[in-house]
């Protein structure tokens, strides 16, 4: 069987009775088209397939007819294979954010199952699925729809392959995807739910970690209100749970992962200017900061925020509160309010971790927590990055200790995402540093007994970033899964797919018999630009 796309991949027999799939026709934008004769044995789809995501820049699957229509990979495909068994890491990799639309259907379906179909022909292990609050629990607290999820559901069992589930608590600027109506005109009438800045800007995709107990959401805590979604969730997924779902990861804040909305832009999240600000304005987490101060015998500590840290693209090193010599951060109040911040950051991801696990205890899966990789300025004394998404990590401190004893306390996994960064690739004004982060975490994982998921940090980013990730998963200790993010456009676009085949050929290559043998280079299939490439074999 041999998968040829855009490239020279191999991965198994090639069959007499091979047939061709067709072209596949992978458009960067309306103007460009770049289409690859792709071989798979015994696959047939029969019908163009079209996937005009905006936010995926268009991707379209032409597939030629065939005389009959055969599964992907047959049972007699399946038994003829005599590879090891693979004790390497896992890779996952992830379906589109808005894989299912607002209406709860699954958006671009048949683009969606011919892209599962090629990765499992690739050799992948698993799916990753986001949920969204916003989609599920759309018009009304207490009314689900998991109409879309279970289709895509059936879809990955019915391939064989794995799902791990992200549920998302938080919304997507893109693709729009909100937090739930209800949940929203809660906040037009209650805008104190959500993070508030020192400007009064709100950041309004996901809520405060300062209400996460208090009875906001129609006279429900969030955690009540999350505990009902996952049971409900749980009762719908039964069938699959510890079978096809091996895992869960729970959103604990923007993007999901734990941390504060410090920089109120997403796309201000490269910036490696500014550090971003402290998020700490809202009604909620000034009453919660004043009882501190009160508790800790300085009142008038509790008035605010700091006064002299910068704004949000100003150089850290430009106020007092970040400088690396005599800033306030190294000052009994800088240790008051840091520890108070990170306190309430902890605090919050522990509620949440402690009601995943409280609901999945009795199936077969992991449970898992995203933490960020915030690496910009690791290389100063102060870490404002850090400071201000909330890990109270300096010179002097490791703030990720006691979040990674919070994730050992309810036996979850760290998902950390970024692996695929490396040092040499990162501009020097932002003295960052993510092998080093990476290295610093890694060490608390190890001592602590925390499994660690990786994750890269966007399709086709980091400058030799597939070389990165495979030295970390070289190291069994290091990482045990890693899910590449994400499938759409740019996924499959020629200038990247090509070497997405080749990273999971060197990641967990299996040893192949004698007829496994890739085939002779002159026999593969090669792509050609602006033409519709068809070959026809015996």
């Amino acid at each position: 069987m041999e998968v040829s796309v855009i490239g020279q991949v191999n991965l198994g027999r090639s069959d007499v009775g091979c047939r061709e799939i067709g072209n596949c026709s992978f458009t960067k934008n309306l103007n460009s088209k770049i289409s690859s004769s792709v071989k798979i044995s015994k696959v047939c789809v029969g019908q163009n397939i079209k996937w005009p995501l905006k936010s995926l820049n268009g991707f379209s699957l032409k597939a030629s007819a065939c005389s009959q229509l055969e599964p992907v990979i047959s049972e007699e495909d399946s038994s003829n294979r005599k590879s090891k068994p693979n004790d390497g890491v896992k890779l996952f990799v992830g379906l589109p954010l808005d894989a299912v639309s607002s209406a709860n259907t699954v958006n671009h379906a048949r683009a969606i199952a011919a892209g599962l179909k090629a990765l499992k022909l690739l050799g992948v292990d698993g799916i990753e699925l986001p949920v969204w609050w916003g989609v599920v629990e759309k018009e009304a607290r207490g009314k689900y729809d998991w109409t879309g999820y279970l289709a895509l559901t059936e879809m990955i069992q019915k391939l064989g392959l794995n799902l791990h589930v992200s549920l998302c608590f938080h919304a997507s600027e893109e693709p729009k995807i909100p937090l739930p109506e209800w949940v929203s005109r809660i906040g037009e009438s209650d805008p104190s739910i959500f993070f508030k800045d020192r400007s009064g800007q709100l950041y309004k995709d996901c809520l405060s970690f300062a209400v996460t107990d208090a009875p906001v959401l129609d006279g429900k805590t969030p955690v009540q209100v999350y505990r009902e979604f996952c049971e409900s969730f749980k009762d719908a997924f039964s069938p699959f749970m510890g079978s096809t779902i091996t895992g869960i990861s729970f959103g604990l804040g923007p993007e999901g992962e734990l941390r504060y909305p410090s920089h109120h832009n997403p796309s201000k999240m490269n910036n490696h200017q500014g550090a971003g600000e402290f998020q700490c304005y809202d009604e909620y987490m000034l009453s919660s900061l004043k009882q501190y101060a009160e508790n800790s015998g300085n009142p008038l500590w509790g008035l605010g925020g700091p006064h002299d840290a910068p704004g949000y693209d100003q150089p850290p090193m430009s106020s007092n509160f970040f400088k690396e010599h005599g800033g306030s951060w190294g000052t009994t109040y800088g240790d008051f309010f840091l520890s108070w911040y990170s306190g309430q950051l902890i605090s919050h991801g522990s509620k949440l971790l402690s009601l995943a696990s409280e609901t999945f205890n009795d199936v077969p899966i992991s449970i898992c927590g995203k933490i960020p990789l915030v690496h910009s300025w690791y290389r100063t004394q102060s870490h404002p990055s850090e400071l201000t998404a909330g890990f109270y990590n300096t010179v002097n401190r490791d703030g990720y200790e006691a979040v990674i004893e919070m994730l050992a306390k309810h036996s979850c996994q760290i998902i950390l995402p970024g692996m695929d960064l490396s040092d040499q690739h990162q501009p020097n004004e932002s003295l960052s540093s993510p092998e080093l982060l990476l290295a610093q975490i890694a060490a608390s994982c190890r001592k602590h007994g925390v499994e660690i998921l990786g994750q890269n940090s966007m399709v086709a980013n980091a400058s030799n970033g597939f070389e990165q990730i495979k030295n970390l998963s070289g190291e069994k200790e290091v990482m045990s899964l890693f899910t590449y993010q994400r499938m759409g456009a740019d996924f499959f676009s020629p200038e990247h797919f090509p070497s997405f085949t080749q990273f999971v050929r060197n990641l967990n290559q299996p040893e192949l018999d004698s007829d496994d043998q890739p085939m002779k280079q002159e026999e593969r299939a090669e792509s050609l630009a602006g033409n519709n490439l068809q070959k026809q074999t015996a």
